[in-house]
């Protein structure tokens, strides 16, 4: 009695354990049911009940994962490119029953290598190899916006793409590297050009300047005799006294113009 109790015990337990499954956070569970297939519903967090033997869970991840996409691909110029992409997606969770269906649980290594080569060849054909590189920002537009559209036709989500790798042939990268150094040098010899252009501009104004200020000087000795240039002495004078007397330690002794002196030195 007690055995058979047991045994009893034991196997309502094992046939409840069969009857329930759990979905844990971040997955999503459908139903494949021998009879009717993978049905439609889809099971969120937690436990929910099965039909033993006629039913079978099947658990999904619909996180957002990322995933690295690289290809090598031709330019508009016909340059050979490696690029490459990080692609975070996540499954569509209400169709999952149809992506199971026609993809599997692996559906990400199935769909996103494929679409994304796919839109990565289409969308650098449509740029020249310089182009790629100073529109870049454009360039990576454009293949977010057509990698969103191939992959909700796949049931998928992409939340962000970004370029993490543009490189070229070394051939090509170093005419570009030699280009850009040809500009430079242009670029300065273009500023020591209008630098030297500015300072002859500058010189012929001051010659413009003083031939005008001589003229004027002459005029005016022409108009007022030697007045003016006795003037000037005097401007010339006083400024001379100025200086002097605001020399506070007397440096400065000023002799007459003609006749012989001895200075003893202290």
């Amino acid at each position: 009695g007690l055995a058979k109790g047991a045994i009893a015990l034991a196997g309502v337990g094992v046939f409840t354990e069969s009857c329930l499954y759990n979905v844990q956070p971040g997955h999503r569970g459908i139903i494949f049911d021998i009879l009717q297939g993978v049905r439609p519903e889809v099971k969120t967090e937690g436990t929910h009940f099965i039909v033993p033997i006629l039913q079978k869970p099947i658990i999904m991840d619909v996180r957002m994962a990322p995933r690295t996409i690289s290809t090598t691909t031709g330019t508009k110029d016909l340059q050979t490119v490696n690029i490459a992409l990080r692609v975070l997606s996540r499954p569509n969770a209400p169709l999952l029953p149809e992506i199971y269906r026609r993809y599997g649980t692996d559906f990400n290594e199935r769909i996103l290598p494929s679409i994304g080569n796919e839109v990565l060849k289409a969308v650098v054909a449509q740029f020249n190899a310089e182009q790629l590189l100073t529109q870049r920002d454009e360039v990576s537009k454009q293949i977010r916006d057509d990698l969103i559209k191939r992959a909700d036709n796949f049931h998928l989500h992409v939340d962000d793409v970004s370029i993490v790798q543009l490189s070229f042939s070394k051939e090509f990268s170093k005419a570009i590297e030699d280009k850009q150094v040809a500009e430079q040098m242009a670029e300065r010899a273009k500023f020591v050009v209008m630098k030297a252009e500015q300072e002859a501009q500058a010189a012929i104004i001051r010659s413009e300047g003083d031939s005008e200020a001589a003229h004027v000087v002459a005029e005016a000795l022409q108009k007022h005799g030697p007045g003016l240039l006795q003037l000037r002495r005097i401007e010339t004078a006083v400024n001379v006294a100025e200086t002097i007397s605001s020399n506070a330690k007397g440096n400065i002794t000023y002799l007459p113009k003609s006749g012989n002196y001895l200075f003893a030195i202290p």
